[in-house]
Parts: C-alpha cells; sequence; structure tokens
C-alpha cells in the first residue's frame, strides 16, 4: 500500500501517519527528515542538497525525489510505505508518478486533510517548546503543570516564530497557493481522498483506515 498524506500545517497529518504505519506496519517517510538526514550522513544526493540549503534556497525538486527514492527503495518498504508532506506541488507529484513508473509501481491512494483556518491558528499558536530539551506542550491541550516551564527538566518554554498567528495565516496562504493545482491533479487520477481533520483524532484515524482497506480490497480484486 503507497499512500499520501498532504495537508496545511496544523493539519495533524503527521499523527495520523504514525499511527497508520504503525497498525499498518508500513514506513512513515518524513520528507523532511529525510532530508536532514541525507545532509547529516553525507550521501550523494544529501551534498547536493546540502549546497542549496545552506545558501537558503529551496532544493530542487529532483533532488527531494532522488532522496524519496533511496528511502522507498529499501526492504522494509516492499510492503509499503505513507509518504507525509511530499509531493507539495503539482510539479513534485508528477516527477514522483514518473519515478514510481519506472519502478514498475503507483500510488494507492492520497489523503488531503482539510482542515478549518481556525483549527490550524488554535493548533499551532498554541505549541510550545523546551528550550532546553525540546519537549512538546500545548497551551490548550497539552499544557505544563507549571505555565511556560517544562515538566521533565524545568527549562523555559517559548514559542516558535513561525507559530504566531500572523504567521501561520501566511502559511496558510502559500500552502494554498501551492497545493491547489497539486489536489486537482490527484481529484483528476481518482485516487484522491479527503478528510475533514477538523474532528477528534481517533474518528480521522478510523475514516483513513476504512478507506485504506477500501483501496486494498479494489487492489486485490
Amino acid at each position: 500500500m503507497r499512500v499520501v498524506f498532504i495537508g496545511p500545517p496544523g493539519a495533524g497529518k503527521g499523527t495520523q501517519a504514525e499511527t497508520v504505519s504503525k497498525e499498518e506496519k508500513i514506513p512513515h517517510i518524513s520528507s523532511g527528515n529525510l532530508l536532514r538526514e541525507a545532509v547529516e550522513t553525507g550521501t550523494e544526493t544529501g551534498g547536493k542538497a546540502k549546497y542549496y540549503i545552506e545558501k537558503g534556497l529551496l532544493v530542487p525538486d529532483n533532488l527531494v525525489v532522488d532522496i524519496i527514492k533511496d528511502r522507498i527503495l529499501k526492504k522494509d518498504c516492499e510492503s509499503g510505505y505513507i509518504l507525509d508532506g511530499f509531493p507539495r506541488t503539482l510539479a513534485q507529484a508528477k516527477i514522483l508518478d514518473e519515478m514510481l513508473k519506472n519502478l514498475g509501481k503507483k500510488l494507492d491512494v492520497v489523503f488531503y486533510f482539510a482542515v478549518s483556518k481556525e483549527n490550524v491558528v488554535l493548533r499551532l499558536s498554541g505549541r510550545r517548546i523546551c528550550s532546553s530539551c525540546g519537549a512538546n506542550y500545548h497551551i490548550a491541550f497539552v499544557p505544563s503543570l507549571k505555565n511556560g516551564i517544562c515538566d521533565k527538566c524545568g527549562g523555559k518554554l517559548n514559542q516558535r516564530s513561525d507559530d504566531k498567528p500572523e504567521t501561520i495565516l501566511e502559511r496558510l496562504r502559500i500552502y494554498h497557493e501551492q497545493t491547489e493545482d497539486l489536489i486537482a491533479y490527484y481529484r483528476d487520477n481518482g485516487i484522491l481522498k479527503e478528510i475533514s481533520s477538523d474532528g477528534n483524532i481517533e474518528k480521522i484515524t478510523k475514516e483513513v483506515n476504512n478507506s485504506i482497506n477500501t483501496s486494498l480490497q479494489k487492489k486485490r480484486s
């Protein structure tokens, strides 16, 4: 089962990807984490990506796809995988499809996690991160026992600069501008499943699992 999770920041796709990964026993592949690992371990592709990252430039689509390709060719991906956060644009989606076609494979289902602007702002603006140990909190959902202080190490809790409401709204604007064509592309290909992620986590997970099971049945028939 080859699955893609796409959605704006704060849609909860990472949380869902981790849950489904455990239940289906397939790897959860985060493009951002892969890129960082490739740079840190000094792979050939990572070395090329480092040049762009150090100059503050966007890593070219073909390099990102090469890093994804290196990962999905590993043995643990033989039964499938979840791509989280990639592709982000129509151009990346077409390059990915071409790469999979050359491998004799294709995507089974693409989940688009739709979420209201209000919920995104609530989820992201409430996040707090410990400056000492990196522990994560949320002022509404996972608050620390003492306001602004980490329960684990006593460090100070900070808000990331890109989690401020005005920055979140700009990130959302850019995201929707970049992905409008991407969503239409997968919808036209008949593999897009839109999920409302404004509800509770358990309900969303159940809907995702039901869709995966339906896709598996179609694949086997």
